[in-house]
């Protein structure tokens, strides 16, 4: 029976799910987490595993040197950076992934962001509970700018699934989508105007990161790009925390440069304590959850058992990496 173990289940499935899909599949062991920085204890609990399915869990050089029964390695989300992938390859473990699960949600995400920015509506809510509303003088009140799109320009660095969900959604809010992407499609033409990165950091009233994390975008929100942006811009990334210079972020939100940043995404996570976006002017930061919804999950186990039952059938999906068969 073909054994499966999944390092680090809890953020799938912190309990309102079902493992049963994979279960169909083979002898299934489930750890809730297993610590990033231990090749020996990740390693042990992979040592008799053929299917490795990992969420954050780094899979490397030396984890598959260690595990010679390893005979593919699914991953529970769309990124794979985690896995050394042309290693793997090498030995012929094919890499799955899960795109497409959460094109909606996320894009969702984004704009939900830049409305609490725009409005500030959980502020307004906790200020209403604590009595302010009930002691003012006048029958409202508002306690930061509010901000109309209606009109404005966003722009969409990465014009994918993702950002083409956000497009439409923008499209709605009758504002104009421009975009920036090497590779143009005829879906990104239907929903935004292709522009070079320079018009895009010019003429956007606000700025969003839908790309992935190349060498190529590692970074690509830095000084000298900031500087090219309007003044008072808005920042949205929810798709990789390496695509910005935090540091030059910070000073940028600091000084006003940039209006307000709202982030699913930091650099390094959890977010460490010296993190200088913590305490930076209006930056908004949540945990990394824009893929979180209970459906999005369900379609990441249901993609997930069919990658493995691919595999297992002799013609894996969704694979990654190019590996020796």
């Amino acid at each position: 029976m073909v054994k499966i173990v999944v390092l680090d289940g809890y953020t799938e499935n912190p309990g309102d799910l079902s493992w049963e899909p994979l279960k169909k599949l083979g002898e299934v062991v489930v750890y809730d987490r297993t610590s990033y920085q231990d090749d020996p204890i990740i390693a042990e609990r992979l040592k008799d595993a053929d299917i490795a399915v990992i969420n954050k869990t780094p899979i490397t050089k030396n984890i598959i040197d260690l595990c010679p029964d390893l005979k593919a390695i699914a991953v529970l989300a769309t990124g794979y950076n985690v896995v050394d992938c042309a290693y793997a390859g090498k030995k012929g473990i094919p890499v799955m992934n899960v795109p497409a699960y959460g094109t909606q949600i996320v894009g969702q995400y984004a704009v939900g962001l830049l409305l609490e920015i725009c409005s500030h509506y959980g502020h307004h809510d906790q200020t209403v509970k604590e009595g302010k509303w009930e002691r003012n003088d006048d029958w409202c009140y508002w306690d930061y700018p509010m901000i109309e799109l209606y009109g404005k320009t966003a722009g969409i660095i990465g014009l994918g699934r993702i950002g083409c969900a956000t497009a439409k959604i923008l499209n709605a809010m009758e504002m104009k989508v421009i975009a920036y992407d090497v590779c143009k499609t005829e879906e990104g033409k239907q929903v935004a105007q292709y522009v070079d990165l320079d018009t895009l950091f010019r003429e956007s009233d606000v700025i969003f990161l839908h790309c992935p994390l190349l060498e190529s975008t590692e970074g690509i929100i830095h000084k000298g790009n900031i500087e090219k942006m309007k003044d008072g811009v808005i920042l949205i990334n929810n798709s990789r925390g390496q695509l910005v210079v935090e540091q030059d972020l910070a000073d940028a939100l600091n000084s006003g440069k940039v209006y307000a940043a709202g982030l699913d995404v930091v650099s390094t996570e959890p977010i460490r304590k010296d993190n200088p976006l913590l305490h930076a002017k209006n930056c908004l930061i949540t945990p990394h959850i824009s893929w979180a919804a209970r459906d999005s999950r369900q379609r990441i186990m249901d993609i997930t058992a069919e990658n493995i039952r691919s595999f297992s059938e002799g013609h894996p999906i969704h694979v990654v990496n190019e590996f020796i068969n």
